[in-house]
C-alpha cells in the first residue's frame, strides 16, 4: 500500500500494476464516494484506492504504508 499524505490518499496494490495496466476504473456513484476500484483488461481487481484515507483507514495502517513522498524521492 502506498499513502499520500498531502493528497489524503491511499492505494492498495492487489496485483502488479505495469504502466496502463488499468483498464477500467470504477467510482462510487456519488462525489463524496470515497473508494475507486481499479480492474485489469480481463476484469480482475487490481488495486483499491481510498479518498479520504484518515477518515477511513487506521492511522497504524497509514503509518506502515509506503510513503508516495518517499517514493517519488527515491524515482528522482
Amino acid at each position: 500500500m502506498r499513502y499520500d499524505a498531502v493528497a489524503n490518499a491511499a492505494y492498495i496494490y492487489l496485483l502488479p500494476i505495469n504502466p496502463g495496466g488499468v483498464e477500467t476504473t470504477v467510482r462510487g456513484e456519488d462525489e463524496a464516494s470515497s473508494v475507486n476500484l481499479d480492474f485489469d483488461r480481463d476484469g480482475r481487481l487490481v488495486g483499491i484506492e481510498v479518498l479520504n484515507a484518515r477518515q477511513h483507514l487506521p492511522s497504524e495502517v497509514l503509518d506502515q504504508a509506503e510513503s508516495l513522498s518517499a517514493f517519488r524521492q527515491s524515482t528522482r
